[in-house]
């Protein structure tokens, strides 16, 4: 597959890889990984809220683990393989996770849900799904402002009893 070459400025070159695409791109140091995915790649399911690395909108996966997209900077990125919320399903095929939010009406506005499913795709592979509580603690860096979190869990629930 043949890198897809962003143009901007004389800036140092990093290469990466996001949703299994290569791409290489010059990027200014102050550049966040969040910036990066959402406005030169333009992959908006990747949300910015509070752009401090409280509210885990911005979760997406890097190298495998989830990240606050917000605190990584760009230029950290040579080499490194991101995942974000639209690299999930398998074409017309919803991950698990977020047929389990359908499902679950895990999701009120909607502006979290990336994020929040994002970070439940993570901690099901990691193994903190095993109750309630485990999944409300392995959870609890992503914030919901309209407390959807009950569907949440459910959610969850469901998608890791599916996995296993």
């Amino acid at each position: 597959m043949e890198d897809q070459q962003l143009e901007f400025h004389d800036l140092p070159e990093v290469r990466f890889r996001v949703n299994g695409r290569d791409y290489r791109s010059a990027v200014d140091a102050r550049v966040t990984l969040l910036d990066l995915v959402r406005e030169r790649l333009q992959l908006t399911g990747t949300k910015k809220g509070c752009n401090f690395g409280e509210c885990g909108a911005c979760t997406v996966h890097l190298d495998g683990r989830r990240v606050n997209a917000c605190m990584v900077l760009a230029a950290s990125l040579d080499g490194r393989e991101i995942t974000t919320v639209e690299g999930l399903a398998e074409g017309d095929d919803l991950h698990p996770v977020q047929q389990a939010f359908i499902d679950h009406d895990g999701f009120q506005c909607g502006f979290c849900t990336p994020g929040q499913v994002m970070s439940a795709v993570a901690l099901i592979e990691e193994g903190h799904a095993g109750s309630d509580a485990e999944i409300r603690e392995w959870m609890s860096g992503n914030l919901c402002r309209c407390s959807a979190y009950p569907q949440i869990v459910a959610a969850v629930k469901a998608a890791a009893a599916g996995a296993g």
